[in-house]
C-alpha cells in the first residue's frame, strides 16, 4: 500500500467551518500552506505561516476574484503525475513545486438561490477556479489528496501524520467528483428554468443524490436497497429525524411518506393509518386524540402493523392510544415529553419527527425503464377543491354537517390508489375502496370495508363514474351524498340515477386520480 506524505497544501474555502483545526494540524505536521483571499486572511490570523496565491503565480487576484488560482504554477503543481520523470524535469525546469493536498469547496450557490438574491448575483456565485482545482486534484489523486467537505477534516488531521493510502485518495476523488457534479447540476438545473418558458417542465432537469443509509433490504428480502438524498430547500420524509426504534426499511419510507401527503390534505387536527401505501383509516376532529380513535374504527384489522401519521403535535393522550396497537412507524410535526416516553417503550417501533411539508409548487418523479417521468404535485388545493365551487346536480343542498363530510371524503380520496372510492361519515372514514381495476369493484370494496355504517354515509371517488353501475352499488348501500369529478360521456345517464334515488350529488370538475 503507497502512503502519500503531505508537504504542501492548497486551501481554498468559501465555509470556513472547522478550518482552525485543520490548520493548527498541517502546520504541527510541518505542512506548506498556499492559501487565497479569504481563506488567507483567516489562516494568517490564526497565527500559522501562509503563502499567498499571488505569491506563487507573481500575478494579483484580477477581474474582481474571477481569476486567481488559474495559473499554471497552480494547475501543474496539482497535476503533475511525481512517478513521471518528464513531469518532474518540467516541474524543476520552471521552478514548480508540486501539491500533496487540495482543501476546496465551493461559493455558495444554492444559498444565494434560495436567499432571493437577483439573477447576477447568483451568477457570481458560480464557481470557475474552484472547480478546476477540484477536478484536477480528483484525477490525479495517484500523487494528490483532495477534500471538499469541512466534515472529512477530522478524518484527514487522524490521517496527516502516519500518511494517506492510495484507497483513501480514490475516495476522496470521487466524492470531489460528486460534489463538482452536484454542484453544476444545480446550476444547470436552475439556469435551465431562467431560459425556458416550461416552468413546469424545463430542458434539462439532471438531479444529484447521496447515499445516506443502505437499508436491510428492498420490498422484498432478496433485493439491494438504499435511502438517497438531494440537495433541496424543501425536507420530506427522506431529512426525517428518528428519535427511536428500528432502524427504517424501504417498505417503512414508503408507508410513512404516504402518512405525512395524506395527513397534510386536511386542516383540522388528522390523524391516518397507512397499510402498504394505502389508507386503512382517515379522521378528522377537534382534537388529535378523538381523530386517531376515528382513524383506528374504520379498520382495526388492517391497522395491525401500520404508519400512524398525523399533522399535529402528538400528546399523552393520543400516544397512549397509539401505544396499544401494534405499529411499525409513527410521523408527525412534533411530539410532548411524555408522549415520547409513552412511545418509547414500544422498543420496535419507530418514531419519525419532520415538519408538514411545504404546501407550494412542487413536482414528483417516478422512474421508468430508461427514463424518468415528472409531474407537479397533486395537492388538493385547487380552486375546484373548494366546495363553493361544485356544482349541484341532484337532489337538495344538504345540511352543513353533510357538506363537511363531503369535503372530508374529497380531501381523503387522494390518498387511496385508483380507482378509490372513501365513504366517510362525522370526520371519518367508515369504508374505503382501492387498487382495483374498475370502479364497481372499488365501490363494492368500499361497501363491503365499511360493513353496517354505509346508511346515511357520504361518498367521494377520485374519478368521474364511467356508468351509473358503481353509482348504483353506493345508492344501494344507503348512502346520502356523492362527490366526484364528473366529465363522462355518460355524466347524464349517471346524474338520471342519482336524482331517481333522491341522492345529492356534487361535480367538481378536477380529479385526484392516483396510480
Amino acid at each position: 500500500m503507497t502512503l502519500q506524505n503531505i508537504k504542501r497544501a492548497l486551501i481554498s474555502v468559501s465555509n470556513k467551518d472547522n478550518l482552525e483545526n485543520l490548520v493548527k494540524a498541517l502546520h504541527q505536521n510541518k505542512v506548506e500552506i498556499v492559501s487565497t483571499g479569504e481563506t488567507a486572511k483567516k489562516i494568517s490570523s490564526l497565527n500559522i505561516p501562509v503563502i499567498k496565491v499571488s505569491e506563487v503565480t507573481k500575478s494579483e487576484e484580477i477581474l474582481d476574484g474571477r481569476v486567481k488560482t488559474l495559473h499554471p504554477a497552480i494547475h501543474a503543481g496539482i497535476l503533475a503525475d511525481q512517478s513521471n520523470s518528464s513531469h518532474q524535469n518540467q516541474l524543476k525546469e520552471l521552478s514548480i513545486k508540486p501539491f500533496d493536498l487540495v482543501v476546496v469547496n465551493l461559493y455558495p450557490f444554492l444559498d444565494t438561490v434560495t436567499s432571493g438574491a437577483s439573477f447576477n448575483e447568483c451568477i457570481e456565485q458560480i464557481d470557475i477556479g474552484g472547480v478546476a482545482l477540484i477536478r484536477a486534484a480528483a484525477k490525479n489523486y495517484s500523487n494528490v489528496s483532495v477534500i471538499t467537505s469541512p466534515s472529512e477534516y477530522e478524518n484527514l488531521i487522524k490521517l496527516i501524520s502516519n500518511g494517506i493510502s492510495e484507497e483513501q485518495r480514490l475516495q476522496w476523488a470521487s466524492d470531489a467528483f460528486a460534489h463538482c457534479a452536484t454542484y453544476d447540476t444545480l446550476i444547470a438545473r436552475w439556469m435551465s428554468r431562467k431560459v425556458t418558458k416550461e416552468q413546469d417542465a424545463p430542458k434539462w432537469v439532471g438531479a444529484s443524490f447521496k447515499r445516506s443509509q443502505v437499508l436491510r433490504y428492498g420490498e422484498n428480502p432478496h433485493q439491494t436497497a438504499a435511502l438517497y438524498t438531494g440537495i433541496s430547500s424543501e425536507k420530506g420524509i427522506a431529512q426525517a429525524k428518528q428519535l427511536a426504534g428500528k432502524e427504517m426499511s424501504y417498505n417503512n419510507y414508503i408507508d410513512a411518506d404516504s402518512a405525512r401527503n395524506a395527513v397534510y390534505d386536511h386542516v383540522e387536527p388528522c390523524a391516518v393509518i397507512i397499510k402498504h401505501a394505502n389508507p386503512c383509516g382517515i379522521a378528522i376532529a377537534n382534537d388529535l386524540a378523538s381523530a386517531f380513535k376515528k382513524a383506528l374504527e374504520t379498520d382495526p384489522i388492517s391497522a395491525f402493523g401500520g404508519v400512524i401519521g398525523t399533522n399535529r403535535k402528538i400528546d399523552k393522550q393520543t400516544a397512549q392510544l397509539i401505544s396499544e396497537v401494534f405499529t411499525e412507524v409513527v410521523v408527525a410535526p412534533s411530539y410532548d415529553v411524555d408522549a415520547i416516553e409513552i412511545l418509547k417503550q414500544k422498543q420496535n417501533l419507530r418514531i419519525l419527527q419532520i415538519p408538514g411539508p411545504h404546501m407550494g409548487h412542487r413536482v414528483e418523479w417516478r422512474t421508468i425503464s430508461g427514463g424518468v417521468l415528472m409531474q407537479t404535485v397533486d395537492d388538493v388545493e385547487t380552486k375546484e377543491d373548494d366546495p363553493s365551487q361544485w356544482k349541484l346536480v341532484s337532489g337538495e343542498k344538504p345540511n352543513q354537517n353533510v357538506m363537511d363530510d363531503l369535503e372530508f371524503a374529497w380531501r381523503s380520496v387522494r390518498a387511496p390508489k385508483s380507482n378509490a372510492i372513501v365513504l366517510a361519515k362525522d370526520g371519518g372514514m367508515v369504508g374505503v375502496g382501492m387498487g382495483q381495476v374498475n370502479r364497481v369493484d372499488a365501490a363494492k370494496l368500499a361497501v363491503s370495508r365499511a360493513g353496517n355504517k354505509t346508511k346515511n354515509c357520504v361518498a367521494a371517488s377520485d374519478a368521474y363514474f364511467p356508468f351509473p353501475d358503481a353509482l348504483q352499488v353506493l345508492i344501494d348501500a344507503g348512502i346520502s351524498a356523492v362527490v366526484h369529478p364528473g366529465g363522462s360521456k355518460n355524466d347524464e345517464e349517471v346524474i338520471a340515477i342519482a336524482k331517481k334515488a333522491g341522492l345529492t350529488m356534487y361535480l367538481t370538475g378536477v380529479r385526484h386520480f392516483s396510480h
